[in-house]
């Protein structure tokens, strides 16, 4: 779980980050049209990814990854590995041995994060992409290791004030809707890039 409000990462060195309204009618499509973008400008030749999905089923609010993850394992997506589910969630008591196995087997391809987090009452129902890493559990003041190399959030609530609690009682109608925009975009987003980086000369 992050927290907007203490991200401090030095803005000069990353691209600007984008943002979409989960109310928006062409949500997925403009989070498929930027993962693009990204994935183009720092990985032009990369034509498969490691998908990590961090979050607990045991929260509402912070369930927005292992939906996301489930999803995408449905998906059966070529090229894509799935990492954090329903049935096998990442959180903070594994995110550090799932790295390692991350590390392992993933060959060196472009690691997209993803996570929800808190931030101020207009920023809810937004989702965010820029390029990594995040900063898992900082929303709820854990330390834990920085992990993408793009990374992918969705404000489910509001930040600041009894963390854990708001995190309970954050409205899973919000999430999950959170959760089939993402996983439609990064579905036809990494396919779509898988395709193209097929096609470009060596």
């Amino acid at each position: 779980m992050l927290d907007l409000r203490y991200r401090d990462r030095p803005r000069s060195s990353y691209a600007p980050e984008h943002r979409v309204d989960v109310a928006d009618p062409l949500a997925s499509e403009r989070v498929s049209f930027f993962l693009r973008g990204l994935l183009a400008e720092q990985f032009p030749t990369a034509d498969a990814f490691v998908v990590l999905c961090i979050g607990t089923d045991r929260s509402t609010g912070d369930c927005l990854g292992p939906l996301i993850g489930t999803e995408l394992e449905a998906a059966a997506l070529p090229n894509v590995s799935v990492w954090g589910t329903l049935d096998h969630p990442i959180h903070a008591s594994n995110l550090s041995e799932t790295l390692r196995q991350v590390r392992q087997s993933g060959s060196g391809r472009p690691l997209v994060a993803i996570d929800a987090c808190l931030g101020s009452l207009d920023s809810v129902g937004t989702i965010t992409l820029g390029f990594g890493p995040l900063r898992p559990g900082a929303g709820v003041n854990k330390a834990l290791p920085e992990v993408g190399d793009l990374a992918i959030t969705g404000v489910v609530n509001v930040g600041g004030f009894m963390e854990y609690f708001v995190l309970q009682n954050t409205r899973l109608n919000l999430v999950f809707r959170m959760s089939k925009v993402i996983a439609e975009g990064l579905a036809s987003g990494l396919s779509a890039r898988s395709a193209a980086a097929l096609r470009t000369p060596v």
